[in-house]
């Protein structure tokens, strides 16, 4: 069994969100202090049904359990009055809960409660490199992803079929059942076109034009992904440096794998030296640093830097009380001048910023003053590495 990185209070009640299919039921089921908690699993339609006639059951079943007991109620977002309920019984009884979701958008829609900080909140994510340890490669995480069912499927057609089957699953359950769309045909057109424009600066008009909806619809559309976890913004450097700069954000799905089926291009493997596979490993490495600044609880914050002229850094990483991290990101395992000319151009402009290439070197090396580094070593300097 994988050993999950993300910490879970024991003492406080919380929300674990994220995408489904990563683990998160999983997760709290291995837990030692939730083995005796009530569950509650809204996934199950007759427990939904029978939750969302009588929430106030809840309170009956809480009625014999003590403070400091746990209630599990898996996929709270499917009848989001509970948290009224949850709210109270935190406050009146003293109970705890751990709330799973894997969207907060009808949370937040709905004017929900989202217990005014009286639960932390921890998000779930595929599985970090860190976490599969010495059986992780880098090739099969850029070709199929890393959601935890991909370990137990042990030939490529049945890799093809999962994440096949996820995909539409995600439309089935999250936009259709959660009624987060009213028309389905623009969304299903828009999927495959934000999955190729990956890592790419986001031109909401471009996108409007190949789907055929309006530049507002569009925002909605990369929205719903946000809060349904399949993907975030990484926004734009927010400091001057006597440049012109890109003010849009780019914007990157939370899984390789789920981004190539939805591409359809799961038949095809990622070929090294490829443009597709430097673009796949520039993707999986900022979503390795997204996964383990949540897990780590570093509060660095993240973005990219591109010029008017061109010049551009992958990844930028802001550290409180510590110096800046900036970083080219090459999948070669050869790095030379060429690959760092960026880094050369705007190592002047930030004399106490820390300039690195996160690579598939096998030793470190410099050039000019800029280390050269293996990817996990990368890892290390930034400060994400447990």
């Amino acid at each position: 069994m994988v050993h999950r990185i993300c910490t879970l209070s024991d003492t406080n009640s919380f929300f674990l969100f994220g995408p489904r299919g990563t683990g998160k039921s999983t997760l709290l089921k291995s837990l030692k202090f939730l083995r005796e908690a009530l569950w509650i699993d809204l996934l199950n339609p007759n427990q939904e049904e029978i939750y969302s006639l009588r929430p106030g059951l809840v309170v009956e079943q809480a009625a014999s359990l003590s403070p400091g007991d746990w209630i599990v109620i898996d996929e709270v977002q499917k009848i989001p009055k509970l948290l009224d309920i949850v709210h109270g019984l935190i406050e009146e009884r003293r109970l705890n809960f751990a709330l799973t979701g894997s969207s907060s958008r009808k949370l937040k829609r709905g004017g929900a409660n989202l217990l005014a900080g009286r639960a932390f909140v921890f998000s779930l994510f595929p599985f970090a490199a860190m976490e599969i340890g010495k059986d992780f490669d880098v090739d099969s995480a850029l070709r199929w992803g890393t959601l935890p069912k991909l370990c137990s499927l042990k030939s490529d057609r049945d890799r093809s079929r999962f994440l096949r089957t996820y995909a539409q699953t995600y439309i089935k359950e999250e936009i259709v059942v959660e009624q987060l769309i009213r028309n389905l045909d623009p969304f299903r057109l828009f999927l495959p076109v934000a999955a190729q424009m990956s890592g790419e600066i986001v031109n909401y008009s471009n996108i409007a034009k190949d789907t055929g909806v309006d530049y507002k619809t569009i925002q909605q559309y990369f929205q719903i992904l946000v809060e349904t976890y399949l993907g975030f913004f990484l926004e734009p450097y927010g400091s001057s440096i006597r440049k012109v700069q890109i003010q849009s954000p780019k914007f990157y799905f939370f899984d390789q794998g789920v981004q190539r089926s939805l591409q359809k291009k799961l038949t095809s493997p990622v070929e090294a030296g490829t443009p597709e596979y430097g673009r796949a490993f520039e993707s999986w490495f900022i979503n390795e640093c997204y996964r383990m600044n949540s897990y780590l609880e570093k509060d660095f914050s993240f973005s990219y830097l591109r010029t008017k002229d061109g010049m551009e850094v992958d990844l930028i990483v802001k550290r409180p009380d510590e110096s800046e991290v900036w970083i080219e990101i090459k999948s070669s395992r050869m790095v030379d001048e060429r690959h760092i000319k960026s880094l050369k151009h705007f190592k002047k402009d930030k004399p106490h910023a820390e300039f690195i290439c996160a690579s598939q070197v096998k030793r470190a090396q410099k050039i000019d003053g800029i280390s050269i580094l293996p990817w996990k070593d990368a890892l290390k300097i930034i400060g994400l590495h447990a």
